[in-house]
């Protein structure tokens, strides 16, 4: 029997997970579970089509669906993992044990997108089907805390599906369970990263050598038997013995442990690490030797940023305690800003207290006061900026429907070339233009070393995220970032914010897709002139949503100013 979720009933009825919902409550001849858990349960694929075939409901199940569906069918739902762990073994030619219908299925979705994109699908939806047994780091926090770490060999303990070590030019991983460690290992192996990835737990078994140029860690937080009995003698607890209940900071001392004098650890942490009493020891003497540099409040979890002294080097006197305020670009600036004049800082002989107390949000409500007339400001003249941006438009009755195409086919009749990046990001002084930039408007925040396999972004160009982000960039010298897709038109028979605005009404109405299947966007057969009629309005309600973005923006700062000066004083 082949199983589905209500994620998947969502996308084969192209429908929003709402409407399943509604069908389940309204309904009662809607297929009851035949698996699952009460929070995720599961559905006959067969029952669900029947049910939507005889209530009307249009529904198709794409070639890349399939292929996960029969996936997933071809075994227990526990060893999920382990069956896309085999369908990366197939899919780079190494025995697999997968049924032979899985594997024609595979290969035909290999052939269609390629293999790294047919397996990047298979791992979305392994991710999706199993969200809350695997934690996985939010793509912007990731990229976020790969380039804070400066790059070079990269060394994950806890590496789950490999995520953070993505973008890097070497890599090393571990992780307890064998099919992500599997998983990672055949992601970095398909992006051409020399990679070694081994099974076990890092704390227990470490089994990855010292000396990496950094390290990124998304470790599992609040662990109670992380190994505190056996471990009490380790030589790694160079800082002090991490409590029974801290087992946060027995990773970050592993992390410490595991990299070169003067290298970075990047790690993410719970914020009550910030603050716990039990972990004041640790925390005092990571800020007295200078390892811990900056503590960075990122929404749910804190970044921690850390160095190993070289021997005999003085301590810094100050720290860097950020609150990004839901901003991760702030984020780079305010520490580069920091690393150069150590404006931003805080003493370190301040938090030397009773409590060691280290939270970038408690530091940030009380630094000095606020600007609240100069965010009010920004505020107000933000508003200001959203009428200008309304198109005018109005209904047409009938509605016209003209004739359709796809991107696909014009990509086949040369109206449009896709370009896919092959861009590492790391060091070096070309400018490249990353996903998140993208989705925030501004300009490129990567960077890698110049030469060829680059995609150049030349003025006019439409660029995309798998997601749906789409942006005309007016600019020229930058390199494409990794996870971008480029469409650069032919202007003299396709217009680029056409283009742009069909594929994000094309993104609006996948409502139950975790990614955009771009190649498949229908655009209708317009003349050039008609098409720039649609461009027009298009860039116009890009631009208003750019403008609200930062009214949005705005109102948030003004809101937590306002917040923070009443709170301490500065305000009445």
């Amino acid at each position: 029997m082949t199983y589905v979720n209500a994620g998947d009933i969502a996308r084969l009825a192209d429908v929003g997970r709402a409407a399943v919902s509604n069908w389940r409550r309204r309904h009662d001849d809607f297929p009851q579970p035949v698996g699952g858990t009460a929070a995720s349960p599961l559905f006959s694929l067969t029952e669900v089509e029947e049910w939507l075939r005889r209530n009307g409901k249009p529904f198709s199940l794409s070639a890349a669906d399939l292929a996960w569906q029969r996936l997933r069918a071809s075994g227990d739902d526990l060893r999920l993992g382990e069956l896309v762990a085999a369908a990366g073994d197939f899919l780079e030619g190494r025995p697999s044990a997968l049924p032979r219908e899985v594997t024609q299925l595979v290969a035909g979705l290999a052939e269609e997108r390629g293999r790294l994109e047919a397996f990047e699908f298979l791992c979305e939806r392994y991710v999706e089907a199993h969200s809350r047994q695997l934690a996985i780091t939010p793509p912007d926090l990731a990229d976020l805390m790969v380039r804070l770490s400066g790059g070079g060999v990269l060394l994950d303990p806890a590496c789950g599906l490999g995520t953070l070590l993505l973008t890097a030019k070497a890599a090393r991983g571990q992780d307890v369970s064998g099919s992500a460690a599997r998983i990672a290992a055949t992601r970095l192996r398909m992006r051409g990263i020399a990679a070694t990835v081994l099974t076990g737990d890092s704390l227990r078994a470490d089994g990855l050598p010292g000396g990496a140029d950094a390290v990124v860690c998304d470790p599992p937080f609040n662990e109670r038997t992380w190994g505190y009995e056996e471990l009490t003698a380790d030589p790694r607890w160079e800082f002090g013995l991490p409590p029974r209940g801290e087992s946060e900071l027995a990773w970050v001392q592993h992390c410490l442990s595991r990299v070169r004098p003067g290298g970075t650890v990047t790690v993410l942490m719970p914020p009550a690490a910030a603050a716990r009493r039990p972990g004041r020891r640790i925390r005092s003497n990571l800020l007295r030797a200078g390892a811990l540099r900056a503590v960075i409040a990122a929404g749910t979890s804190d970044v921690w940023l850390l160095r190993r002294p070289e021997p005999g080097e003085r301590a810094p006197s100050r720290v860097l305690l950020f609150d990004a305020a839901g901003d991760l670009g702030s984020v780079e600036p305010a520490w580069r800003e920091f690393q150069r004049t150590g404006r931003g800082g805080t003493s370190v002989l301040d938090l030397l207290d009773d409590e060691v107390d280290v939270s970038p949000l408690r530091f940030g409500a009380t630094a000095g006061p606020p600007d609240y007339a100069g965010a009010r400001a920004r505020f107000t003249a933000a508003l200001d900026g959203l009428t200008g941006t309304l198109p005018a438009l109005a209904p047409v009755d009938p509605p016209r429907e003209p004739p359709m195409t796809t991107i696909a086919e014009l990509a086949r009749g040369g109206s449009v070339a896709i370009h896919h990046s092959a861009a590492r990001l790391g060091s070096g002084d070309q400018p490249v233009l990353t996903a998140d930039d993208l989705v925030a408007g501004g300009p490129p925040t990567g960077w890698t070393e110049p030469g060829a396999g680059l995609v150049m972004i030349e003025p006019g160009d439409v660029v995309a995220t798998p997601t749906g982000a789409v942006r005309v960039v007016e600019e020229s010298g930058w390199a494409l970032g990794p996870q971008l897709t480029l469409y650069r038109v032919d202007p003299a028979r396709l217009d680029a914010d056409f283009l742009a605005g069909f594929l994000r009404a094309g993104s609006s109405l996948s409502r139950g897709a975790s990614r955009l299947d771009a190649r498949r966007t229908k655009v209708p057969r317009l003349p050039l002139a008609e098409q720039r009629e649609y461009g027009r309005s298009f860039r116009r309600l890009a631009d208003l949503d750019t403008a609200l973005h930062e009214a949005g923006r705005r109102g948030q700062e003004l809101i937590r100013l306002a917040l923070d000066g009443l709170a301490a004083g500065h305000l009445q």
